[in-house]
């Protein structure tokens, strides 16, 4: 595969930096990656109430080979017991996000593509079972959600298994976006990209 289709897929109070940073990286390296909501929506709004118009809704029907999850919103620590659901965990409690989560997957288990997450995106793939008895990895606060629903802890900034790819805290969006570059045109784009970017791939890095 040459460069990869790559999309984002958003939703009102997902975390700006989990989104962006691997956008960012994707877009330096001239990768194809559009941001796109789950249902039609004009406006969307991030965690930190920035409006961003999406590039339309996600469809199966011309998927990508990379799509990308970010968290944010997610009650966490603390706040577990909290009564309000927000963002990434308010979208998993409405369903059609996880349903579109498992069919791209089915898709991309034929195709060769790839599904990734970044911070607690991880745990919505967790709640669509992805996860289960899979390496991977996500923010260190929610480490023990993680583990309640069957994942294999990694303790690494990008676990890639194959076909699902989870990246840890958030900034580690970075991260993954330099591994994408890696995995989909070599060691030597991933480090010119991380020079453009002046950042450096912290790791470690898990694959199979």
């Amino acid at each position: 595969m040459g460069s990869p289709k790559c999309e984002i897929i958003i939703y009102d109070g997902f975390d700006d930096m989990d989104a962006f940073g691997v956008l960012e990286a994707l877009h330096w390296a001239s990768y194809s990656v559009q941001v796109k909501s789950v249902r039609k929506q004009d406006v969307i709004t991030t965690s930190a109430g920035l409006k961003i118009i999406p590039a339309g809704t996600f469809n199966l029907n011309t998927c990508p080979d990379v799509l990308i999850v970010p968290g944010g919103g997610w009650r966490l620590g603390d706040q577990r017991n909290a009564t309000e659901i927000v963002g990434a965990e308010l979208e998993v409690e409405k369903g059609e996000l996880p349903e579109l989560l498992r069919q791209f997957h089915r898709h991309a288990k034929e195709s060769g593509g790839v599904l990734a997450s970044v911070c607690t995106g991880s745990l919505i793939l967790g709640r669509t079972n992805l996860l289960k008895g899979r390496p991977a990895t996500t923010n260190r606060q929610a480490i023990n959600q993680l583990q309640e629903m069957g994942a294999k802890l990694m303790d690494v900034r990008v676990a890639d298994d194959g076909d699902i790819i989870t990246a840890s805290g958030i900034t580690a969006s970075l991260d993954l976006g330099l591994w994408l570059i890696q995995r989909f045109s070599g060691v030597d784009a991933a480090i010119a990209i991380s020079q453009q970017l002046e950042f450096e791939m912290r790791g470690p890095i898990w694959h199979r």
